[in-house]
């Protein structure tokens, strides 16, 4: 071999040869936040009191980027791992707040799990104060981001108590919607359950969720709204769970639901 093209051909040392460390991408309330360690606004607040340490050193700004799986974090002095992955459905009960904590002093739904020996979980999505049924908790960030992103559009299945006995041609309407202060209101689908004298029970699914969307919905229509119940999310059903009671979600349930 000619010596020259001998000395023209490059060999990768072996420090090229090795990829640089990554830049974590994440800030740390975010990333203690994906571990399930606790919510964000839980990690943010834990960050500023000096809570948290990483690589021995405390950090107070929540946002600065870390790396779970290559610094040491300590919260309260104790290494912060991720946390098994807990589901669970709770049928919440009328008159409960959705909160950690409310500044009202109500009831939340965290009272009704406070003896169970869990560890923290966060709601995936909404039920208002005066709306009841299927609620679902977890410590999977990304699995509660794919049921709650409107990108997703999850079918939610709401039995409805309407102070109205509605006709056909409303049925029609609340499927083409309306707009309501700037926001495009829906059904995906809206049926007639069972009727009385002055009242009805409608089945509405809803394949996006705003703030009390079927409320509003209803009462661009002048109909208001006696009692409402979530009694399905996508292939979930609520099904004979008691008021106030929860379960664990089985394996096969949380993978369906994530499709």
């Amino acid at each position: 071999m000619d010596r020259k093209q001998g000395q023209g051909r490059h060999t990768p040392s072996r420090r090229s040869a090795s990829a640089p460390a990554a830049t974590p991408k994440h800030g740390l309330a975010r990333v203690l936040s994906k571990l399930g360690v606790c919510s964000r606004s839980q990690a943010e607040k834990a960050v500023r009191e000096g809570r948290v340490s990483v690589d021995g050193r405390v950090v107070l700004d929540p946002e600065r980027p870390a790396d779970a799986s290559r610094q040491r974090i300590l919260l309260d002095g104790a290494p912060v791992g991720e946390a098994q992955r807990v589901y669970i459905a709770l049928n919440k009960p009328r008159g409960i707040v959705v909160s950690a904590a409310d500044e009202r002093g109500r009831d939340t739904v965290y009272d009704l799990l406070k003896d169970a020996g869990l560890p923290w979980l966060g709601p995936v999505g909404r039920l208002d104060k005066a709306s009841e049924g299927l609620l679902l908790l977890s410590n999977d960030s990304a699995w509660a981001a794919r049921l709650t992103e409107p990108r997703h559009h999850v079918d939610k299945t709401y039995h409805v108590q309407i102070d109205a006995v509605p006709d056909t041609a409303l049925l029609e309407r609340l499927a083409h919607g309306v707009v309501e202060e700037g926001e495009r209101l829906a059904a995906k689908q809206a049926a007639l359950l069972r009727t009385g004298e002055k009242n009805a029970w409608l089945e509405i699914v809803l394949d996006e969720g705003r703030n009390r969307h079927i409320r509003r919905l209803l009462a661009a229509h002048d109909i208001g709204v006696l009692r409402l119940i979530r009694v399905a999310i996508g292939t979930l059903p609520l099904g004979e769970l008691a008021k106030g009671q929860w379960r664990h979600l089985r394996p096969e349930e949380v993978a369906a639901l994530s499709r």
